[in-house]
């Protein structure tokens, strides 16, 4: 392909993921700067394509200079949106600083340099903006765990460093084989750009949808009202932890039962029992350690596993479970209300992953302490796993 086939290519592949960009920032409202900012970036490149191929109509180093600019603001524009993903932002004075010396170096060195500043200086400002970009995200506590984060970072580095090989060691290739560097640098530049202009589009893309698909799975196993996990969330995730946790000792589960807690909701109200609930949840989730996860399994029933925990210790936190619950809902500054709780506790030894059985041993102790008068603990027997025996 000719040198202006690679531009029109280049500039065709920007227009196209600027239209991708903009039409799927209606369908991630909760990222709409970020993804206008990156649509706003690409048409910004396409722009820039469109000067490179005309730049020799404006007098001197006017046309060069302008191009640069353009494309280093395109650059900008993709970390800013880069960064606005963990809501940070580059002041808007650096910005415009950075491209206003760009510009005044092409009118002091660039006259002097002419094709030299072109082909290999002005490639060094570009590396660095796309190796700050490529560690934004690597740093990123939003694309986290994301698959495509891996991805989206080798882009932006390969591009920096492609850039960083334009600038030091292109000129070195063209001092010993001649003239002819330049043209062929020049179109494997242009190459370069179309791939990068698709993958760079197509990977930041694939982080705001993943991101989005995280969303929506973390929202179909949380609780809408106590915020803990929910059923589905609970089974999901709780044999991963404690298959993370199988030889670090026992794993303990705890099962909890609001005691007569339809009689609470019939006289005192359901926004009352709606209270009663977020704040076992919040006493819970302060007594029980980060190490545990916690759950409302429906209703007034409510789980907390305990990886590497040994059923005494367990014992202790669902005691104190109790103990500050019956407490923070019988203040006279809280709900004022009699509440307790039963509880059973279930153990399985280290290296026993089965969560369901777990929880049955748990909920007949659990059944047993209400059979027993409520507002009481019980210990179920050790749990075995029948698959390691």
């Amino acid at each position: 392909m000719d040198l202006a086939t690679l531009w029109y290519l280049t500039l065709g592949t920007l227009l196209v993921a600027a239209a991708m960009t903009l039409w799927e920032r209606h369908a991630h409202p909760l990222r709409s700067r970020e993804l206008g900012l990156w649509a706003a970036a690409y048409g910004v490149f396409a722009a820039g394509c469109i000067l490179a191929l005309n730049r020799n109509l404006l007098p001197g180093v006017a046309g060069p200079a302008l191009t640069n600019v353009v494309m280093l603001l395109g650059y900008t524009l993709v970390l800013q949106g880069t960064l606005l993903l963990d809501d940070r932002k580059l002041p808007a004075a650096l910005t415009a600083g950075i491209l206003a010396a760009i510009g005044a170096a092409w009118f002091v060195a660039g006259t002097g340099l002419g094709p030299a500043f072109w082909n290999y200086v002005s490639a060094f400002p570009i590396a660095v903006v796309c190796g700050l970009t490529a560690i934004a995200l690597l740093r990123s506590r939003t694309a986290k765990g994301l698959r495509s984060r891996p991805i989206a970072v080798a882009v932006f580095a390969c591009h920096g460093l492609f850039n960083l090989a334009r600038t030091f060691v292109a000129p070195v290739i063209a001092s010993l084989w001649g003239d002819g560097v330049p043209l062929i640098v020049a179109k494997v530049t242009m190459y370069e750009a179309v791939l990068f202009s698709v993958a760079m589009s197509m990977s930041l893309l694939a982080l705001v949808r993943e991101e989005d698909r995280a969303r929506l799975l973390a929202s179909a196993r949380t609780d809408f009202l106590t915020g803990l996990n929910n059923r589905q969330g609970f089974f999901e995730l709780g044999p991963e932890r404690l298959r993370s946790a199988a030889q670090k000792g026992s794993h303990t589960l705890l099962a909890f039962d609001l005691d007569h807690f339809k009689a609470i909701n019939d006289t005192h109200g359901h926004d009352v029992g709606d209270q009663v609930l977020t704040l076992f949840a919040r006493i819970v989730g302060e007594a029980a350690g980060p190490g545990a996860m916690i759950a409302r399994l429906g209703g007034e029933e409510f789980a907390v596993l305990l990886p590497a925990t040994g059923a005494e210790t367990a014992r202790m936190i669902g005691e104190d479970i109790a103990r500050r619950f019956t407490e923070a809902a019988a203040r006279s500054d809280g709900l004022a209300i009699a509440a307790t709780v039963s509880i059973g506790l279930a153990e399985a030894g280290a290296g026993e992953s089965e969560l369901s059985g777990l929880l049955a041993a748990a909920d007949r102790a659990l059944y047993r302490a209400k059979l027993l008068g409520r507002n009481r603990i019980e210990i179920a027997e050790p749990v075995r796993d029948d698959r390691a025996a």
